[in-house]
Protein backbone atom coordinates (compact mmCIF):
# COMPACT_ATOMS: atom_id res chain seq x y z
CA UNK A 1 0.00 0.00 0.00
CA UNK A 2 1.30 3.44 -0.94
CA UNK A 3 1.96 5.66 2.09
CA UNK A 4 -0.26 8.73 2.42
CA UNK A 5 2.57 11.25 2.01
CA UNK A 6 3.82 9.54 -1.16
CA UNK A 7 0.25 9.48 -2.47
CA UNK A 8 -0.19 13.19 -1.66
CA UNK A 9 3.01 14.12 -3.48
CA UNK A 10 2.17 11.88 -6.44
CA UNK A 11 -1.39 13.14 -6.89
CA UNK A 12 -0.32 16.78 -6.42
CA UNK A 13 2.36 16.38 -9.08
CA UNK A 14 -0.15 14.74 -11.43
CA UNK A 15 -2.64 17.58 -10.90
CA UNK A 16 0.02 20.20 -11.56
CA UNK A 17 1.35 18.48 -14.68
CA UNK A 18 -1.90 17.40 -16.29
CA UNK A 19 -4.39 20.19 -15.53
CA UNK A 20 -3.13 22.25 -18.46
CA UNK A 21 -1.90 19.51 -20.79
CA UNK A 22 -4.33 17.88 -23.25
CA UNK A 23 -4.16 14.51 -21.48
CA UNK A 24 -6.98 14.63 -18.88
CA UNK A 25 -6.07 15.43 -15.28
CA UNK A 26 -9.25 13.82 -13.90
CA UNK A 27 -8.43 10.49 -15.55
CA UNK A 28 -4.90 10.47 -14.14
CA UNK A 29 -6.14 11.36 -10.64
CA UNK A 30 -8.63 8.50 -10.74
CA UNK A 31 -6.17 5.88 -11.96
CA UNK A 32 -4.28 5.25 -8.67
CA UNK A 33 -7.55 4.39 -6.94
CA UNK A 34 -8.92 2.29 -9.81
CA UNK A 35 -5.64 0.44 -10.39
CA UNK A 36 -4.20 0.09 -6.89
CA UNK A 37 -7.13 0.74 -4.57
CA UNK A 38 -5.47 3.77 -2.95
CA UNK A 39 -7.58 5.80 -0.56
CA UNK A 40 -9.51 8.89 -1.59
CA UNK A 41 -7.81 11.92 0.00
CA UNK A 42 -11.13 13.73 0.09
CA UNK A 43 -12.72 16.95 -1.07
CA UNK A 44 -10.42 19.15 1.00
CA UNK A 45 -7.39 17.78 -0.86
CA UNK A 46 -9.14 18.29 -4.20
CA UNK A 47 -9.76 21.92 -3.22
CA UNK A 48 -6.10 22.42 -2.23
CA UNK A 49 -4.70 21.05 -5.50
CA UNK A 50 -7.23 22.89 -7.65
CA UNK A 51 -6.42 26.08 -5.75
CA UNK A 52 -2.74 25.46 -6.47
CA UNK A 53 -3.30 25.19 -10.23
CA UNK A 54 -5.58 28.23 -10.14
CA UNK A 55 -2.93 30.34 -8.41
CA UNK A 56 -0.33 29.15 -10.92
CA UNK A 57 -2.33 30.23 -13.99
CA UNK A 58 -3.30 33.54 -12.37
CA UNK A 59 0.34 34.34 -11.61
CA UNK A 60 1.47 33.39 -15.11
CA UNK A 61 -1.17 35.53 -16.82
CA UNK A 62 -1.26 38.30 -14.21
CA UNK A 63 -0.49 41.07 -16.72
CA UNK A 64 -3.27 40.00 -19.09
CA UNK A 65 -5.72 39.62 -16.19
CA UNK A 66 -4.90 43.06 -14.80
CA UNK A 67 -5.55 44.60 -18.22
CA UNK A 68 -8.86 42.73 -18.54
CA UNK A 69 -10.00 43.94 -15.12
CA UNK A 70 -8.93 47.52 -15.88
CA UNK A 71 -10.80 47.39 -19.18
CA UNK A 72 -14.15 47.40 -17.37
CA UNK A 73 -13.28 50.59 -15.50
CA UNK A 74 -12.09 52.73 -18.39
CA UNK A 75 -13.49 53.94 -21.71
CA UNK A 76 -10.05 54.10 -23.28
CA UNK A 77 -9.88 52.39 -26.67
CA UNK A 78 -6.49 51.01 -25.65
CA UNK A 79 -8.28 48.49 -23.43
CA UNK A 80 -11.02 47.54 -25.91
CA UNK A 81 -9.27 44.28 -27.02
CA UNK A 82 -8.79 43.28 -23.36
CA UNK A 83 -12.47 43.95 -22.61
CA UNK A 84 -13.47 41.90 -25.63
CA UNK A 85 -11.25 39.01 -24.53
CA UNK A 86 -12.73 39.10 -21.02
CA UNK A 87 -16.26 38.89 -22.44
CA UNK A 88 -15.23 36.04 -24.76
CA UNK A 89 -13.82 34.09 -21.78
CA UNK A 90 -17.01 34.61 -19.77
CA UNK A 91 -19.19 33.45 -22.68
CA UNK A 92 -16.98 30.40 -23.29
CA UNK A 93 -17.24 29.42 -19.61
CA UNK A 94 -21.04 29.48 -19.35
CA UNK A 95 -21.82 26.20 -21.21
CA UNK A 96 -19.73 23.99 -18.91
CA UNK A 97 -21.14 25.74 -15.82
CA UNK A 98 -24.72 25.11 -16.96
CA UNK A 99 -23.93 21.53 -18.02
CA UNK A 100 -22.08 20.86 -14.77
CA UNK A 101 -25.03 22.04 -12.70
CA UNK A 102 -27.51 20.07 -14.79
CA UNK A 103 -25.51 16.83 -14.57
CA UNK A 104 -24.05 17.17 -11.06
CA UNK A 105 -26.04 14.21 -9.70
CA UNK A 106 -24.81 11.95 -12.51
CA UNK A 107 -21.20 13.12 -12.11
CA UNK A 108 -21.27 12.44 -8.36
CA UNK A 109 -22.37 8.84 -8.99
CA UNK A 110 -18.98 8.21 -10.65
CA UNK A 111 -20.38 5.80 -13.26
CA UNK A 112 -17.08 5.69 -15.14
CA UNK A 113 -14.81 2.65 -15.44
CA UNK A 114 -11.29 2.01 -16.68
CA UNK A 115 -12.78 1.06 -20.06
CA UNK A 116 -14.77 4.28 -20.34
CA UNK A 117 -11.70 6.36 -19.40
CA UNK A 118 -9.66 4.41 -21.97
CA UNK A 119 -12.30 5.00 -24.65
CA UNK A 120 -12.43 8.74 -24.00
CA UNK A 121 -8.63 8.98 -24.14
CA UNK A 122 -8.53 7.24 -27.51
CA UNK A 123 -11.52 9.03 -29.04
CA UNK A 124 -10.39 12.52 -28.04
CA UNK A 125 -6.81 11.77 -29.08
CA UNK A 126 -8.04 11.19 -32.63
CA UNK A 127 -10.26 14.29 -32.52
CA UNK A 128 -7.35 16.43 -31.32
CA UNK A 129 -5.10 15.10 -34.08
CA UNK A 130 -7.80 15.67 -36.70
CA UNK A 131 -8.34 19.26 -35.50
CA UNK A 132 -4.61 19.94 -35.59
CA UNK A 133 -4.21 18.58 -39.12
CA UNK A 134 -7.12 20.50 -40.68
CA UNK A 135 -6.67 23.76 -38.79
CA UNK A 136 -5.27 26.69 -40.80
CA UNK A 137 -3.71 27.86 -37.51
CA UNK A 138 -3.80 31.49 -38.58
CA UNK A 139 -5.98 33.19 -35.99
CA UNK A 140 -5.20 34.78 -32.62
CA UNK A 141 -7.42 34.85 -29.56
CA UNK A 142 -8.04 38.56 -30.15
CA UNK A 143 -9.90 37.57 -33.33
CA UNK A 144 -12.37 35.32 -31.53
CA UNK A 145 -16.06 36.14 -31.88
CA UNK A 146 -18.98 35.42 -29.56
CA UNK A 147 -20.02 32.55 -31.85
CA UNK A 148 -16.51 31.08 -31.62
CA UNK A 149 -16.59 31.43 -27.84
CA UNK A 150 -19.90 29.57 -27.66
CA UNK A 151 -18.48 26.80 -29.86
CA UNK A 152 -15.40 26.39 -27.64
CA UNK A 153 -17.60 26.48 -24.55
CA UNK A 154 -19.96 23.82 -25.88
CA UNK A 155 -17.04 21.61 -26.91
CA UNK A 156 -15.53 21.98 -23.45
CA UNK A 157 -18.64 20.30 -21.97
CA UNK A 158 -17.09 16.99 -23.04
CA UNK A 159 -14.48 17.62 -20.32
CA UNK A 160 -17.09 16.56 -17.77
CA UNK A 161 -16.43 13.00 -18.98
CA UNK A 162 -13.32 11.55 -17.27
CA UNK A 163 -10.67 10.97 -19.91
CA UNK A 164 -11.73 13.76 -22.29
CA UNK A 165 -9.52 16.53 -20.78
CA UNK A 166 -10.69 20.11 -20.15
CA UNK A 167 -7.63 21.70 -21.69
CA UNK A 168 -7.65 19.13 -24.49
CA UNK A 169 -11.25 19.83 -25.50
CA UNK A 170 -10.69 23.59 -25.37
CA UNK A 171 -7.51 23.32 -27.47
CA UNK A 172 -9.27 21.04 -29.96
CA UNK A 173 -12.15 23.49 -30.36
CA UNK A 174 -9.71 26.38 -30.74
CA UNK A 175 -7.86 24.53 -33.50
CA UNK A 176 -11.12 23.69 -35.27
CA UNK A 177 -11.97 27.39 -35.58
CA UNK A 178 -8.51 28.25 -36.87
CA UNK A 179 -6.45 29.30 -33.86
CA UNK A 180 -2.74 28.54 -33.94
CA UNK A 181 -1.60 25.84 -31.53
CA UNK A 182 -0.01 28.40 -29.20
CA UNK A 183 -3.07 30.66 -29.28
CA UNK A 184 -5.44 27.71 -28.74
CA UNK A 185 -3.31 26.64 -25.78
CA UNK A 186 -3.20 30.14 -24.33
CA UNK A 187 -6.97 30.50 -24.60
CA UNK A 188 -7.41 27.08 -22.99
CA UNK A 189 -5.20 28.13 -20.07
CA UNK A 190 -7.04 31.45 -19.62
CA UNK A 191 -10.36 29.60 -19.85
CA UNK A 192 -9.12 27.39 -17.04
CA UNK A 193 -9.26 30.33 -14.62
CA UNK A 194 -13.07 30.73 -14.43
CA UNK A 195 -13.59 26.98 -14.95
CA UNK A 196 -11.29 25.94 -12.09
CA UNK A 197 -12.68 28.75 -9.93
CA UNK A 198 -16.18 27.43 -10.55
CA UNK A 199 -15.08 23.90 -9.66
CA UNK A 200 -13.58 25.25 -6.43
CA UNK A 201 -16.85 26.95 -5.52
CA UNK A 202 -18.80 23.73 -6.00
CA UNK A 203 -16.22 21.68 -4.08
CA UNK A 204 -16.32 24.19 -1.23
CA UNK A 205 -20.11 24.01 -1.11
CA UNK A 206 -19.90 20.21 -1.01
CA UNK A 207 -17.35 20.20 1.80
CA UNK A 208 -19.39 22.72 3.80
CA UNK A 209 -22.26 20.24 3.90
CA UNK A 210 -20.13 17.43 5.30
CA UNK A 211 -18.08 16.95 8.44
CA UNK A 212 -14.59 15.94 7.41
CA UNK A 213 -11.31 15.72 9.24
CA UNK A 214 -8.66 17.87 7.56
CA UNK A 215 -4.99 16.96 7.35
CA UNK A 216 -3.26 20.35 7.15
CA UNK A 217 0.06 18.87 5.98
CA UNK A 218 -1.65 17.15 3.06
CA UNK A 219 -3.39 20.37 2.05
CA UNK A 220 -0.22 22.49 2.22
CA UNK A 221 1.80 19.94 0.25
CA UNK A 222 -0.97 19.55 -2.30
CA UNK A 223 -1.28 23.29 -2.82
CA UNK A 224 2.46 23.99 -3.10
CA UNK A 225 3.37 21.04 -5.33
CA UNK A 226 0.42 21.45 -7.71
CA UNK A 227 1.00 25.20 -8.05
CA UNK A 228 4.73 24.84 -8.81
CA UNK A 229 4.31 22.12 -11.41
CA UNK A 230 1.27 23.80 -12.99
CA UNK A 231 3.23 27.05 -13.43
CA UNK A 232 6.19 25.23 -15.00
CA UNK A 233 3.87 23.24 -17.25
CA UNK A 234 2.19 26.40 -18.57
CA UNK A 235 5.51 28.18 -19.09
CA UNK A 236 7.31 25.44 -20.99
CA UNK A 237 4.28 24.18 -22.88
CA UNK A 238 3.73 27.62 -24.42
CA UNK A 239 7.45 27.90 -25.20
CA UNK A 240 7.64 24.64 -27.12
CA UNK A 241 4.11 23.82 -28.29
CA UNK A 242 4.57 25.27 -31.78
CA UNK A 243 7.63 23.04 -32.28
CA UNK A 244 6.25 19.82 -30.84
CA UNK A 245 2.63 20.09 -31.98
CA UNK A 246 0.12 17.57 -30.64
CA UNK A 247 1.76 14.31 -31.75
CA UNK A 248 3.40 13.49 -28.36
CA UNK A 249 0.11 13.97 -26.54
CA UNK A 250 -1.91 12.03 -29.10
CA UNK A 251 0.55 9.12 -28.93
CA UNK A 252 0.53 9.23 -25.13
CA UNK A 253 -3.26 9.23 -24.96
CA UNK A 254 -3.52 6.34 -27.41
CA UNK A 255 -0.92 4.34 -25.48
CA UNK A 256 -2.64 5.06 -22.17
CA UNK A 257 -6.00 4.09 -23.59
CA UNK A 258 -4.67 0.81 -24.97
CA UNK A 259 -2.91 -0.03 -21.69
CA UNK A 260 -6.15 0.58 -19.77
CA UNK A 261 -8.08 -1.65 -22.18
CA UNK A 262 -5.54 -4.46 -21.70
CA UNK A 263 -5.69 -4.08 -17.90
Amino acid sequence: MISEIVLVVFLSLIQGLTEFLPISSSAHLLLPNLLFGTKDLGLSFDIATHAGTLVAVIIYFKDELIRMIKSFFTLSSDYAPDRSLAVILIVATLPIVVAGLASSDIIQQRLFTLNSIAAMNIIFAFILYFAYKISPKNKSIMQLTIVAAVFIGLFQIFALIPGASRSGTAMTAGLLIGLSMKEASKFSFLLGIPTILGALVFLTIDIASTSLSINLLHLILGFIISSIFAFLTIKYFLLFVEKIGVAPFVIYRLALGLILVII
